[in-house]
């Protein structure tokens, strides 16, 4: 008997599949009887909409009108979801509003725009600058100046060619000698380093093969919603993940367009929340995709006395040079002046000139006589110091663009008067000059260029400079200072459950920069940076070819939270590290010698004999690693929120940043046998799992199914009516016991710094208070707790607990 298929409203867990061509909705299918026995509602899919062909992660649309035939059209969906339905499981799915792939030859909107310009039906779909370079659109698609690749180029009928691009040629131009031909299109192919600061069209943060699209605008909105929309409406589809909102124009006006086509289904938004940064209350959603809620749980297994001890490691390492002085603060600065003067500078030229149409035509005295180097001056130092992604018309833009940081910009101008520029672009963030078209469109630009800095200036370029402890660099995360207490923690589940009860949760996803699970490891130097120190000690004295402190330290830590593996992808993940860092090679300033000698590093030291000694670290520490792993799992499925299971991190699963992360996880053909509780299943995900033997891949596969087995069978325990309670424990060791109650009715509870534990002597009479009633051990099941429970023996078996109120 198949069992009913769940309310599709709200999800109680969902699990992240990733499509690829060689992972196609028919090998979904195959997926689901098996991850349906895992105990979840519904499959999680990355984007189906038609993208550029072999495309691995799908965010590269091409056709929003049609479900991408790579995995199999429309019918291998719907039939995906008839499966899905079967065995009781709904289906959500990732949608990409911001942009589209900038592929003429597969976007035919794109091909149409270039053909015919702005008079195009398709041209109010794309975010084109067409007063700026001559009314035609820049393509960065060259190898070198134009001079250099003319005999590349080639007219092919009415298209012309260089490479595998192709571009549409205007109506009658076809036959024009090459450099008239080119200035009688609307597109105009150049060198693509151009493209830092002549591009005039919006991209998606600083990549130039995805361009933006205005969303903002109904026609265009029905236009890219409408199969997303039917799908919903036919039941095929049930939820919605929306990446990066941020990047829109008007993120409040369109989700709420979005809530009111689909009936106000669940929808989460990928929203990178600051530290204290509340989700807009004006936004008609369940929540975000559960960024926030990683960083509370990473912080919860981080010692704040022991980071500051690996900070000061840290610094004196790898030496007070730029860059490498272990200020946060600082790095995010600095990183933040390189992105803006560098990959954004075509967006800040953009909002620049803005700016100076609208000083140059106010009838507002403060605004003229002001030059546009002293606006885009004031613009630079206004982003560099917004703590958030962006302001937004759904709250105070007072309170992100503040006075204080208008106080620092100003001490950029070496004259006074000229520092008024400061508060005439603050002023015009503020809204404190009119809503005119123009004034609307700065405010809009500034926005989306805040959004795009604070990504690339933070997620893609601090975060590979700053590395003390790379666990904390993780997506929404505070490096500077990554521990959260037990008090924030609750306090912060609490707000959840009040506000936002439906909202996302995540701790692996196919954007984070390491699992969790190798976060989890790395946590544990928190508790022993003195060990760390004489390791690293120990093995700079005996490695080779260093190529400098800071990234040494980098690949020493990804060795020891990602434990044995192939030194391609430990070189792979080093290398990305380096280009995003930019500070010896980039991804467009390459140094061959330097990345060479970065690669030689990683083969002799981390991957080499050196890296034994690591890893000869790493194993002492197992139990501690497997209190993390298994405290991560449990808290993260149990907490407020719908939590999302990364494909294969029911066991545990050890990945670097993307593509790394994104590897193909092979499912068993059907349920697997019922694993005993702290035992392994028979038929474990292949290549989900990079443990070592003996390690915590087995018991989190208990721990998981358990925790999401309780979520399916009492939802509501868990939902948007349920509770959320912290309960403290008493005694010596009562700091390293976290532990809360969902409604009365379910208790999770947790060892927080096993090591420190251990150190300190255990848990030395130790007992965690329980609510009234009998409660029943779900991880192991046959034992029973009244009253209170020993915490020697509550975790006598494993580091944590799930117990469940049963009747009297």
């Amino acid at each position: 008997m198949t069992p009913e298929r769940p309310d599709p409203a709200v999800p109680t867990a969902t699990y992240r599949l990733q499509l690829q061509p060689g992972f196609p909705f028919r090998a979904a299918a195959d997926a689901v009887p098996y991850v349906a026995s895992l105990g979840v509602s519904h499959l999680h899919l990355s984007p189906v909409l038609e993208a550029v062909p072999g495309s691995m992660h799908g965010y590269d649309v091409v056709d929003h009108s049609r479900v991408r035939e790579e995995l199999g059209g429309e019918e291998g969906l719907r039939e995906l979801a008839r499966t899905a339905r079967r065995h009781g499981l709904g289906l959500v799915v990732d949608i990409v509003p911001n942009h589209m792939a900038m592929s003429p030859r597969h976007n035919r909107a794109l091909w149409e725009v270039l053909r015919d310009g702005p008079s195009s039906r398709y041209a109010r779909w794309f975010d084109i600058d067409w007063e700026a370079q001559g009314g035609q659109v820049l393509l960065p698609v060259l190898g070198g100046p134009l001079g250099t690749q003319t005999g590349l180029l080639k007219t092919d009928g009415d298209v012309l060619r260089y490479y595998d691009h192709a571009f549409p040629l205007r109506e009658g131009t076809a036959g024009l000698p090459l450099p008239q031909l080119l200035d009688a299109q609307w597109y105009r192919p150049v060198w693509w380093r151009l493209a830092r600061t002549e591009l005039n069209y919006r991209r998606f943060f600083s990549i130039s093969e995805l361009i933006g699209v205005r969303v903002e605008d109904p026609e265009v909105f029905e236009a890219t919603h409408a199969t997303i929309l039917r799908l919903l409406h036919e039941g095929v589809v049930d939820g919605l993940r929306v990446d990066h909102p941020d990047g829109l124009a008007d993120p409040d006006g369109y989700l709420r367009r979005l809530h009111e086509a689909t009936g106000g289904r669940w929808t989460v938004v990928e929203k990178i929340l600051s530290d204290g940064e509340p989700l807009p209350a004006s936004w008609p959603v369940a929540g975000t995709t559960g960024y926030d809620a990683l960083r509370h749980v990473d912080g919860l297994f981080t010692d704040p006395a022991g980071f500051g001890e690996l900070l000061g490691q840290y610094r004196r390492f790898a030496a007070p040079q730029t860059d490498r002085g272990g200020d946060w603060d600082a790095t995010v600065r600095r990183a933040a002046y390189k992105v803006l003067t560098h990959e954004l500078a075509t967006e800040v030229d953009r909002l620049t000139r803005v700016a100076d149409r609208l000083c140059a035509a106010s009838p507002e005295p403060a605004l003229r006589d002001r030059a546009p180097w002293a606006l885009r001056t004031a613009l630079q130092e206004l982003l560099v110091r917004l703590e958030v992604y962006r302001p937004y018309a759904s709250v105070d833009a007072a309170g992100v663009v503040t006075e204080e940081a208008a106080a620092e910009a100003r001490l950029a101008f070496a004259v006074p008067e000229e520092a008024g520029a400061v508060d005439v672009v603050r002023d015009l963030v503020l809204g404190r000059y009119g809503d005119g078209p123009e004034h609307v469109e700065f405010r809009t630009r500034f926005a989306q260029t805040a959004s795009a800095l604070r990504a690339k200036s933070v997620e893609d370029t601090a975060y590979y400079r700053y590395v003390p402890l790379l666990s904390a660099n993780e997506v929404g995360g505070d490096p500077g200072s990554p521990a959260v207490s037990p008090e924030r923690f609750h306090a912060y589940c609490a707000r959840v459950q009040r506000d936002w009860p439906a909202t996302g949760t995540v701790v692996s996803t196919h954007d984070t920069k390491r699992s969790a699970d190798v976060r989890a490891a790395l946590h544990v130097l928190t508790e022993c940076p003195e060990r760390w120190a004489d390791v690293l000690a120990e093995v700079t004295r005996t490695g080779e070819g260093v190529p400098d402190a800071q990234v040494a330290w980098a690949a020493w830590q990804t060795v020891f939270g990602l434990g044995p593996a192939e030194e391609e992808r430990v070189r792979g993940a080093l290398l990305k590290h380096v280009r995003e860092a930019g500070l010896y090679t980039s991804w467009t300033e390459q140094e061959p010698p330097y990345e060479e000698a970065v690669a030689r590093f990683v083969a002799a030291g981390p991957c080499g004999a050196p890296g034994e000694r690591v890893a000869a670290l790493r194993a002492s520490l197992e139990p501690h690693i497997r209190a993390n792993v298994l405290g991560t799992a449990l808290v993260q499925l149990t907490m407020p929120g719908v939590p999302d299971v990364y494909q294969g991190t029911e066991h545990e699963y050890r990945a670097l940043v993307d593509p790394d992360n994104r590897r193909p996880v092979t499912f068993p053909p059907g349920p697997p046998t019922d694993a005993a509780p702290g035992g392994a299943s028979e038929a474990a995900p292949g290549g989900a799992s990079e443990a070592a033997p003996g390690g915590a891949s087995g018991v989190k596969e208990t721990v998981t199914r358990a925790a999401l087995g309780l979520r399916a069978r009492r939802p509501e325990v868990f939902g948007d009516r349920a509770s959320y309670a912290p309960l403290a424990a008493e005694g010596p060791a009562a700091a390293h016991c976290t532990a809360f109650v969902r409604s009365g009715e379910v208790l999770t509870a947790v060892t927080r710094l096993s090591l420190r534990l251990a150190r300190a002597g255990g848990w030395r009479g130790t007992r965690l208070p329980l609510p009234p009633g009998r409660w029943t051990d779900v991880l192991e099941p046959g034992r029973e707790f009244t009253g209170h429970a020993d915490a020697a023996d509550l975790f006598a078996r494993l580091p944590v607990a799930l117990l469940e109120r049963v009747p009297d």
